[in-house]
């Protein structure tokens, strides 16, 4: 799978500004739809064609269906009928229940549906077969155009649908979400919380009903004032209970929406009440307080009223706090902005976003449990130099989020279980190494590794330096990923990656002396027998004389070394420019072949032979390089086999690359840090060659 380098120094999160064009035409939706007007034909989007590749990856249609727009299934097709309320939203032949409870949680806010539907589009007189909509993905808000051809069987909609059958707003907005994540199959199975934060850019918080804290009713509560969207679900414990139904009419793994919490006066006492909807647009809860129960004769019509509470079979219903904390087992909120369910106080959080990857034999070091790889991962500084107001402690979320799996799902890609850990830096600014994490506890963490896109926690510590490591559970497992840090107080992040520094001693220009000692005297004559009458190591004769000594070295694996890395190393040590070694510039580069060798061993750390990719990060420092975690990806690309292993011959020909761009890199004249990162590129590049 690609994961492509982004860059990885942290980012404010982006002002409010129009959402980015995603058509592959490069055109926006107001220029697509002027074109189809002027054309007088109707728009078809080439990149989510009305096709079976557009519903289904892993399997065929078990019914055939046909693509038809609303005016050819219903005679008055209307974009929103009435105002788009949460009866809008009726599941359909889709397993992607947790989709729709967040659309339902959408429609409780006018401004956020407004900015995920846009609500100037219609089928009237300016009407092109053209809508778009709005979705924030990994910190940029993305509009995605959309015909409106939708699949059907029997001139029904198949998939997502309205109670009013010539509603069409809520079927199009789920059309240009598969769009987003690249087909209808690919929303089968998902949490709440992650179509949340699609449509808010808000962040998620999920709590354990069971285990939930005793102002849990008032987090809920404040949620709701707050607009924050609010999702719950109940466990299954065997894929054979998934949507298995209740004695009390409640649905196991299926995702519902909380549209409402209130209380009620009964019997002169007040009873918390909370209101729930299931997606499907019916089955619902049939204890105390459901629809028809009869603890609602005994409230006044008044009270009744109030509550919006109706014997509707329409898949919401209230029911007792209590029984719900008894029935239900999670709760997820997405806060659209992270101090909802603080105080009544309003703060302006300070946020900053990373991006990174993890990739094999490099940065995909696993969890704490795997602790020779661990520290390979990316490492996140984080300066927390405020106290928040009236507390010794500094208030802040860490949101980490798996990138694109759903879009990689027809790939075979899952979601990774993903987590993090957050040490006390010891100062410095460098890449922790395994010796830290081996001595050194963590001071906090997510509460666990789960196979979420995203894992996010509140922590409060004092004031200070800390090190964030965010991992998979497994090592050498790849994703590209967004770490979003959300303070109180305004906090400081920095990659602890981004430096590239060559730190190479100055080669010894050697100067005959007057006696040469008997191991001097050997070297010459090793020198003379390799190059002959003319004093000269040409690149054929180095080749030779290297792949007959390492194949001879005991405990290194060593394949061959070609004439194009003879030639590199000449080109290296040739102050002369004729191409060829003499005795001097001979001696030199044996004397860093030994010291290449013996780093290798140093690293070598099971003596197999072969050096573990991930060490080569030390190793290189070793030699004098310090590379970022991208330069660092592309070498171990290049130069480690499939088991993650690097042999000596490959570890040569990558310090004689780095040695030959580090010359040229240093040798210039750099004027500014745009020339910097110039020269950086080609460095890339022969690094990539």
């Amino acid at each position: 799978m690609p994961y492509l380098h982004r860059d990885s120094r942290p980012r404010p999160p982006p002002l409010p500004r129009e959402a980015r064009a995603t058509h592959s035409s490069g055109k926006a939706y107001l220029e697509l739809k002027q074109e189809c007007l002027r054309r007088g034909s109707l728009f078809e989007d080439p990149d989510f064609p009305a096709s079976n590749a557009s519903l289904f990856f892993s399997e065929k249609p078990p019914v055939p269906f046909l693509w038809k727009r609303p005016g050819d299934i219903v005679k008055d097709p209307k974009f929103i009928l009435g105002g788009a309320t949460r009866t809008d939203i009726c599941q359909g032949d889709l397993g992607d229940c947790w989709l729709l409870a967040a659309i339902a949680s959408l429609t409780l806010n006018e401004k956020t549906l407004a900015r995920v539907v846009p609500l100037d589009q219609n089928f009237g007189p300016d009407y092109a077969g053209i809508f778009h909509f709005q979705f924030w993905q990994h910190n940029e808000w993305l509009d995605v155009v959309i015909d409106d051809r939708l699949p059907t069987f029997k001139d029904r909609l198949v998939f997502l649908h309205s109670a009013e059958h010539n509603e069409f707003w809520s079927a199009l907005l789920e059309k240009a979400y598969a769009k987003l994540n690249g087909s209808y199959e690919a929303l089968k199975g998902g949490s709440t919380i992650e179509a949340m934060e699609d449509f808010t850019g808000g962040v998620g918080e999920m709590y354990e009903v069971k285990n939930a804290p005793d102002n849990f009713y008032e987090i809920l509560e404040k949620a709701l004032k707050r607009c924050s969207m609010v999702g719950c679900s109940i466990d299954t414990s065997s894929a054979a209970e998934s949507e298995a139904k209740t004695p009390f009419g409640l649905i196991k793994g299926h995702a519902y929406s909380v549209t409402g919490i209130d209380e009620v006066s009964y019997r002169g006492q007040k009873v918390q009440l909370i209101r729930i909807r299931n997606p499907w647009g019916q089955v619902e809860w049939n204890g105390p307080w459901s629809d028809n129960s009869l603890e609602w004769r005994l409230v006044s019509p008044s009270e009744r009223k109030r509550l919006s509470q109706t014997a509707l079979d329409d898949g919401e219903f209230w029911m007792k706090f209590e029984d719900f904390k008894v029935h239900f087992d999670k709760v997820e909120i997405c806060n659209l902005t992270p101090d909802a369910l603080e105080d009544n106080t309003a703060h302006k959080w300070e946020v900053t976003i990373h991006e990174g990857s993890w990739v094999r034999g490099s940065t995909a070091g696993g969890c704490r449990n795997f602790l020779d790889t661990f520290w390979t991962n990316p490492q996140i500084k984080l300066h927390l130099t405020e106290e928040d107001d009236g507390h010794d402690d500094c208030t802040f979320i860490a949101a980490l989020m798996q990138k694109d799996r759903r879009k990689l799902k027809k790939f075979g890609a899952e979601m990774l279980s993903i987590g993090y850990s957050i040490y006390e830096s010891p100062g410095g600014d460098e890449h922790l190494n395994k010796d830290f994490f081996r001595y050194h506890p963590s001071k906090a963490r997510s509460k666990t590794y789960i196979n979420l896109r995203e894992v996010s926690n509140r922590f409060k510590l004092p004031p200070g330096e800390y090190i964030l490591v965010p991992t998979t559970f497994e090592p050498h497992q790849e994703a590209d990923f967004c770490l979003r840090i959300f303070s109180e107080k305004k906090a400081i992040t920095e990659d602890l990656d981004e430096n590239i520094a060559i730190d190479l001693p100055e080669p010894p220009n050697p100067t005959p002396s007057p006696q040469e000692t008997e191991e001097e005297k050997q070297f010459r004559a090793l020198f003379e027998q390799i190059s002959g009458k003319d004093m000269e190591v040409a690149a054929e004769e180095l080749e030779y004389v290297l792949n007959a000594v390492l194949k001879n070295t005991k405990d290194i694996k060593f394949k061959k070394l070609s004439l194009i890395s003879c030639r590199n190393i000449i080109s290296l040590l040739d102050t002369s420019g004729n191409g060829t070694l003499e005795f001097s510039e001979f001696k030199v580069f044996w004397e860093k072949l030994k010291k290449w060798i013996n780093i290798f061993f140093q690293f070598d750390f099971d003596k197999s032979g072969s050096m573990s990719s991930y060490e080569l990060r030390s190793a290189l420092k070793a030699a004098g390089y310090q590379l970022n975690n991208y330069l660092l990806q592309l070498i171990v690309l290049r130069y480690s086999d499939e088991q993650f292993q690097i042999e000596f011959d490959d570890f040569l020909n990558c310090l004689i690359r780095l040695e030959n761009a580090s010359r040229v890199f240093q040798a210039l004249s750099v004027k500014n840090k745009e020339f910097i990162n110039l020269n950086i590129g080609e460095v890339r590049v022969q690094l990539h060659k």
